[in-house]
């Protein structure tokens, strides 16, 4: 009784394994062999009204048996097998008189061996039947028959949920596959910017960032708003091991405070009002790749308590459950918060955030990275050519010119907005400081300014515009300084550079 106990555990255990199809059905054919004698077992499968072979095992098995298809038409009984799902006995008498051997003609069995049939259903479907055989003539007694039966419908379960499996695994390739030519199309330029940039200051956070990506050290991502925090991370993932797997994004500042425990970690049906069903979280679809857990600084202290539990024990417990549920995820997280003055503010917990910290990145404003703005203008009008309908477009000298000489307080995002602007503004192929409409104006360099004005004199005019609307406050806020992106004492030795009369200094 022991060893069937531990025959019956093995064979559910197959059924628990990610294994293919086809390992299923041998390695549960092998356990059974141990319990119910055989010098043949094979699995029919259902197939177009009839059954083919699918596998054969034992010292019988040749490749004439794994060739042999029947009809049910052919043996009535076998139909009676699957209709009722019971296993049986076939006796000398049925040999001699009834539907037959089943390998008539294939193998040259005596008459009266050993033979039983079992059906092989799980649920709601019969895939098909088990036939044993042996040489010997002695029929299979009623308590063999019974643990056949048994073993049966044990592996039709586990053929069933292999399937199933396999099934599974190749939607998710297909979506993978999608996902990754989504992606291409759309991060594919932005990924040989970050690697080509020109930018001292970016050069050095791209050379980390490929570093790191090698690993699985968690990444902190700090900039300003529209610095391109998520593109920094995309690109770590598509320059990791895992790039092949999911990358999951989710915003904690943008979700209600009493949804994102759910959004992280997923939930059971019935744990709140709206659980209609189980959902997995972000952590659970992230599992084998990447999550980005964006604007962490905005996580509330409650929650930043279980993340770091998540962190350490690299498992979740999803809404409303009892069980745990391990996951295997890269995390990166970004802010633009100070994460270190929100610590002293009693806003973060000091050891979620060195948790996270391990290898942070600083990602430069615009501001800071403008030799930069030519790859960046070609890469973000075709990533809009398909919404804006205006392929081909290039950014104009003097529009460029114009464009160094802003402070670009937005970053990123405010340059594909301008783009975008001008794309569907502009009626040529080139985009002109005419088209650009920057911080609520024109441009500088646009209709009202010289377009063969040098780039010292477009700077100069537009100092002297922030100072005029700032009523020549520097420092402060609301200070030109603040509104250039510069800091009081760099705006001021610009000013002296450029001969800027100083009208206030505040």
């Amino acid at each position: 009784m022991l060893d069937l106990a531990q025959d019956l555990k093995e064979l559910i255990a197959v059924t628990a394994t990610p294994d293919e199809v086809d390992t299923v059905l041998r390695q549960g054919l092998d356990c059974l062999r141990r319990v119910v004698p055989y010098d043949l077992a094979t699995v029919f499968l259902l197939d177009e009204g009839g059954l083919r072979v699918h596998m054969a095992r034992g010292p019988l098995a040749n490749e004439d048996v794994r060739q042999r298809r029947v009809t049910l038409d052919e043996f009535p009984s076998l139909r009676d097998v699957l209709e009722t799902r019971r296993a049986r006995a076939v006796l000398e008498a049925e040999h001699a008189h009834g539907d037959g051997d089943l390998f008539d003609g294939v193998l040259d069995l005596p008459h009266g061996h050993s033979c039983m049939v079992v059906p092989l259903c799980a649920g709601d479907r019969c895939h098909g039947l088990l036939a044993l055989d042996r040489n010997r003539c002695e029929p299979y007694d009623e308590a063999t028959v019974a643990v056949a039966e048994a073993y049966g419908a044990i592996l039709a379960l586990a053929y069933h949920n292999a399937r199933q499996r396999l099934a599974l695994a190749q939607l998710n390739a297909q979506g993978l596959e999608q996902t990754r030519r989504l992606e291409q199309r759309w991060l594919g330029e932005p990924l040989n910017v970050l690697r080509d940039s020109v930018a001292p200051c970016m050069r050095r956070v791209v050379t980390q960032a490929t570093q790191v990506a090698a690993t699985d050290t968690p990444v902190l991502i700090l900039g300003e708003t529209g610095t391109g925090k998520e593109r920094l991370s995309r690109a770590i993932h598509a320059w990791s091991a895992r790039a092949a797997a999911p990358f999951v994004a989710l915003n904690a500042a943008a979700i209600p405070e009493g949804l994102v425990e759910s959004e992280l970690f997923g939930h059971v049906k019935g744990a709140f009002t709206g659980a209609l069903r189980d959902r997995p979280g972000a952590f659970q679809a992230a599992n084998g790749g990447t999550l980005l857990l964006d604007e962490i600084g905005d996580l509330p202290l409650d929650l930043q308590t279980k993340l770091l539990r998540v962190l350490q024990e690299r498992q979740v417990q999803p809404v409303g459950g009892e069980r745990v549920v391990p996951v295997d995820v890269r995390v990166i997280a970004a802010t633009h918060v100070d994460l270190e003055g929100a610590i002293e503010a009693g806003r973060f917990r000091r050891d979620l955030y060195y948790r996270l910290a391990v290898f942070p990145l600083a990602l430069p404003p615009l501001r800071e990275r403008l030799e930069d703005l030519p790859q960046l203008c070609e890469a973000l009008l075709t990533e809009q050519a398909q919404r804006t309908g205006r392929s081909g477009l290039r950014v104009g000298a003097s529009a460029l010119t114009a464009m160094r000489a802003y402070a670009w307080p937005g970053n990123l995002r405010e340059l594909a907005n301008a783009l975008e602007r001008a794309a569907i503004l502009c009626k040529g192929s080139e985009i002109g400081p005419e088209h650009l409409t920057l911080a609520g104006g024109p441009a500088p360099g646009g209709p009202a300014d010289d377009p063969a004005l040098t780039l010292a004199e477009v700077q100069r005019r537009h100092i002297r515009r922030v100072l005029e609307r700032t009523g020549g406050k520097i420092a402060g806020e609301g200070g030109a300084a603040r509104l250039l992106g510069l800091k009081p004492t760099t705006l001021r030795s610009r000013m002296q550079k450029l001969g800027v009369a100083r009208t206030r200094d505040a």
